[in-house]
């Protein structure tokens, strides 16, 4: 069984989703576009899409493409823009490239999709869906001008404890380990940034036996972290004293040049958000504190300090746990989640049922109970015992 077969196995929310669609038929006589990372768990998401009666063209992001999942799809009827990349400008040619075939709806993951449909808009979209958090931060400004149901499934509650409470901090540890091949027993991990990403990260870390500080400006998150049982130093103490150091802000250039006069040797950084510019990696390492930037070395970059200090880098700063070698991302059974949220508000907003007003909008509750309700009931504790 290949890898992608064996997730399109483990997908039961979306297996029985597709299943219905293949009736119902949702999506007849639209086309989605997609701009959802294209690693292998997007498959049995854009397959249900597709069931539904949809045309679907996907493209990538930003250094998270894998080829196989490329050829998987298109060998699926799936059409596919684009292939790995980490040109934004490569990119955003793509995103125009698919927004040239006019998609009634638009699946985004960051905003760009819609940002650009707002360059040169066409009047059929109807609204879609926004993965990220920070797909949300660009986009609110822009309602008026957006004027389509768009939701954002980083808002669902569900999405919140599945994804960024348990399985981006254990995809994240799993991607650590697979990495560098070091424990985190006893390490001292910095989390910057407490957002829900960041909560789940430090949690994940602690329970891994990890010894877990707090980075956060802002005062409330920090209290917070602070209750939580968690260390929060200042940044000077909290980064001299790091054995690793997780990014996961939203923010550019969290991590950077000034920060390689404190980091100490042997100090491994890496980053969860959804951008690779929370570490500045062009900064760090022309910087003229680096005597060897050295290169790339089976997901592992060594920066050589004149001091004779050396500071490891991740993934290059991509988004961790998908990026670097055999990235495989958040488990299986969280992405059938999050995917079936996607599945559901689109269906609603094919079918007129959710309106321009939810536009930058959190997924209504309706679609979050449908989807939990879904899944339990396909879960040996959610079902019903047979009759004796």
């Amino acid at each position: 069984m290949s890898h992608i077969d064996w997730i399109m196995s483990n997908c039961r929310s979306l297996e029985a989703i597709g299943r219905e669609f293949e009736q119902t038929r949702p999506f007849a006589n639209m086309t989605i576009g997609s701009g959802i990372h294209l690693e292998a768990k997007v498959v049995p998401f854009l397959l249900a899409l597709r069931r539904g009666g949809a045309r679907v063209i996907a493209t990538g992001n930003l250094g998270t493409t894998q080829e196989a999942t490329v050829d998987y799809l298109a060998a699926n009827g799936i059409e596919v823009i684009g292939g790995p990349t980490r040109d934004a400008d490569q990119r955003l040619a793509w995103i125009t490239l698919l927004l040239g075939e006019r998609p009634d709806l638009l699946v985004d993951n960051g905003g760009d999709m819609y940002l650009r449909w707002l360059a040169a808009p066409y009047d059929s979209l109807i609204g879609g869906t926004e993965h990220t958090g920070s797909g949300r931060k660009a986009l609110e400004p822009l309602r008026e001008a957006l004027a389509r149901p768009i939701l954002v499934i980083d808002d669902s509650p569900v999405k919140q404890f599945v994804d960024d409470r348990h399985a981006v901090g254990q995809s994240t540890v799993e991607s650590f380990l697979r990495l560098t091949n070091l424990a985190t027993n006893g390490r001292r991990v910095v989390v910057v940034g407490y957002g829900r990403v960041g909560r789940g990260l430090a949690l994940n870390f602690r329970n891994n036996h990890a010894r877990v500080a707090v980075l956060e400006v802002d005062p409330v998150l920090r209290l917070e972290a602070l209750w939580d049982g968690f260390g929060v130093p200042d940044r000077q103490v909290a980064l001299s004293t790091a054995d690793i150091v997780i990014t996961a802000t939203g923010t550019a250039g969290v991590i950077g040049p000034p920060d390689l006069e404190i980091l100490p040797d042997g100090a491994v950084i890496l980053n969860v958000g959804h951008l690779p510019v929370e570490i500045d990696v062009p900064g760090m390492t022309t910087s003229p504190l680096v005597a060897d930037a050295g290169s790339t070395d089976d997901g592992i970059a060594t920066l050589r300090l004149h001091d004779g200090r050396s500071i490891h880098i991740l993934a290059d700063g991509q988004m961790v746990n998908l990026a670097g070698p055999r990235p495989i991302g958040n488990s299986i059974e969280a992405m059938d989640i999050g995917f079936s949220l996607h599945a559901r508000s689109l269906e609603a907003i094919a079918a007129g049922q959710v309106g321009p007003g939810s536009c930058v909008a959190p997924v209504p509750r309706t679609i979050n109970e449908q989807v939990a309700r879904e899944y339990v009931g396909l879960t040996a504790e959610g079902r019903t015992p047979p009759a004796t």
